[in-house]
């Protein structure tokens, strides 16, 4: 929780920054890339995060990893600034949470689409400008098959689940019959 915490309060730093150069999606992209890097088994984390490597070893790798994403003077400051810190392990979250942030200014939404069997390009467009007119958002949708439902689609967008799937109006079915008797 206390990362969650510190991640969001770094990239509303960096948002607001961000926001003034107009440059919001380049941050959120780089710390995105940054991130990656983390996940590898290439020691990147590790070199960042150790206390072992003395401070000014960490702070020249994070320069090359800003030099590597071509990042403009606030980022690398920024990254610097966490390594300072001893921050350096939570900046995934941070990546994270910009990019939550970054998509609430742009009116994006991210949704998933779970189906009995793969639905083509057609239906899903036709299904994404549905979602999109009910939230008032752009919606990016991720897909899922799930052969469990039987039949029909459920769609998630944030809060909003329209469940129409035949698993879910039997399971309905059922209850009223046994509400019956």
């Amino acid at each position: 929780m206390r990362h969650t915490i510190l991640a969001r309060r770094y990239a509303k730093a960096l948002f607001s920054l961000g926001k003034e150069q107009g440059k919001t999606s380049d941050y959120s992209e780089m710390l995105t890339a940054i991130a990656s890097l983390y996940d590898g088994e290439n020691g990147v984390g590790d070199a960042l995060n150790n206390p072992l490597y003395p401070l000014d070893v960490r702070q020249k790798v994070m320069v090359k990893i800003a030099e590597s994403v071509q990042a403009d003077a606030i980022m690398t400051s920024f990254l610097n600034l966490l390594i300072e810190k001893k921050r350096a392990d939570i900046l995934p979250d941070i990546a994270n949470e910009l990019q939550v942030m970054v998509d609430k200014d742009q009116n994006i939404s991210h949704g998933s689409i779970i189906s009995a069997i793969e639905l083509d390009q057609t239906l899903l467009d036709k299904i994404q400008a549905t979602l999109e007119k009910l939230t008032g958002n752009k919606v990016i949708l991720e897909t899922q098959v799930d052969p469990s439902i039987i039949g029909g689609i459920i769609a998630k967008v944030g809060d909003l689940v329209l469940d129409g799937s035949i698993k879910t109006q039997l399971n309905g079915l059922k209850e009223s019959i046994k509400g019956r008797e």
